[in-house]
Formats: structure tokens, C-alpha cells, sequence
């Protein structure tokens, strides 16, 4: 059961702390955004690839804000070791948004051939259902 207020990353801008405090309307939202957003940042897709599934999600839900903040945080990463990898991680993301998951055998393989694992291909769909309650939340609130 949620107990007090959940704890905010310190290091929020203006814009982000007002979309926060839009959520903090449903304090049970609010928290389980943030604990998801955790665990998310703690699967073994490196960082350039969490910020792929996140952008990719966020730019088709039109959620300028989640664009705007992770943007910044993918060009503060510097440049991606391999773009042609995260071409894919993106490719997939939207193949399983598009499928609700039923992705192909060869979508799969294709993932896998970047150098994704099945257990990277799970945590996309960790990114999707956080970031989804994240935009949806945001454009419902009018924060985007």
C-alpha cells in the first residue's frame, strides 16, 4: 500500500517538477511511475538503448515533454557507440507496440542479430509499459 509522498529525483527541471506535481493528483500513479522508471534504469540494455525505447515511445505518443527531457539526456550519453544497434532496439520497439508483442520470429531474430538477448527484448517491453503510463499520464494532465 502507498505510505507518504514518493520520492522525486533532485535534479529536476522546472518543466518536469510541474509535470510532477500534475501527477501528484494520484499519488499511486506518481509512484508507480517512478518505481517502474527504476527499474527500468536498472536492466542490462545499455544506456544509449533505454533512451531509444523512451524516445521511441515518447515521440509516438506525442509526449513533447518525455522528447524534450530525453533528448537532453541521450545527447548528455555523447555520441552512441553503435547507431546501427540502436536502429534496431528502435525498429523493435515500435514492431512490438505495433503487435502488442506478437512480434515476428524474424522481428525477434533481427533484434537478437544486433546483439540483443530475449532477456533485452523482455526489458523493451519493461520501457514500453513505463513510458506509455508516463506519456499518457503527461498528455492526460495536459503537461506534454
Amino acid at each position: 500500500m502507498f505510505q507518504g509522498e514518493p520520492a522525486l529525483p533532485a535534479d529536476m527541471s522546472a518543466r518536469t517538477a510541474a509535470a510532477v506535481a500534475l501527477l501528484k493528483e494520484s499519488p499511486e500513479t506518481l509512484d508507480g511511475f517512478l518505481r517502474l522508471s527504476a527499474v527500468f534504469e536498472s536492466t542490462t540494455l545499455d544506456p544509449h538503448s533505454r533512451e531509444t525505447v523512451i524516445l521511441t515511445v515518447a515521440e509516438r505518443n506525442q509526449c513533447h515533454l518525455c522528447v524534450d527531457m530525453h533528448e537532453a539526456k541521450m545527447a548528455a550519453l555523447g555520441p552512441a557507440p553503435d547507431a546501427e544497434r540502436l536502429a534496431a532496439v528502435r525498429t523493435f520497439t515500435l514492431r512490438v507496440l505495433a503487435s502488442s508483442g506478437a512480434v515476428s520470429d524474424e522481428d525477434l531474430a533481427a533484434f537478437e542479430k544486433a546483439g540483443y538477448t530475449r532477456r533485452n527484448a523482455l526489458e523493451v517491453v519493461l520501457g514500453i509499459g513505463t513510458y506509455t503510463l508516463s506519456t499518457f499520464a503527461n498528455r492526460l494532465t495536459r503537461a506534454a
